[in-house]
């Protein structure tokens, strides 16, 4: 069984809102159901208000469609507990969910294109659970 991947919530926005043509692979392979997906409950929650931020304009019913596809793909991981492997704190306390859930999640990869997250990739708490890269060019490994 392959590694779940973990997408912030820009990720899936570029991915399914604006539909971003450099990630057309990575949507195509996700709706293909060749990756699996994870997340939690709070990071579901801000897409929820991602979507419904005005300068988007999406209607309500285009909103709801978003957020329930992505979640469909999900599987939710839940929040962490006391004894969770340690991780360096992000400098943005609202993306420390984002590594909590690739490690909860055994993720391969969280994808982001966030900087705060990117410096951390090579941290030595990171690097033996998951890895950390931009969704522009991403590929998934071949079977």
């Amino acid at each position: 069984m392959t590694r779940p991947l973990v997408l912030d919530t820009n990720t899936v926005m570029a991915l399914w809102f604006f539909e971003d043509p450099r990630l057309a692979a990575l949507r195509d392979a996700i709706e293909g159901e060749a990756p699996a997906l994870a997340s939690r409950a709070d990071a579901l929650e801000e897409l929820r208000r991602v979507l419904a931020y005005a300068q988007f304009a999406i209607p309500p019913a285009r909103q709801g469609e978003l957020l329930d596809a992505y979640r469909a793909r999900l599987t939710l991981v839940a929040p962490p507990t006391a004894d969770a492997a340690l991780l360096p704190p992000c400098r943005d306390p609202d993306d420390q969910k984002f590594l909590e859930i690739a490690r909860d999640a055994q993720a391969s990869v969280l994808l982001t294109r966030d900087k705060l997250l990117l410096r951390l990739r090579r941290h030595r708490l990171i690097r033996p659970l998951f890895d950390i890269c931009p969704p522009d060019g991403f590929s998934l490994p071949a079977d």
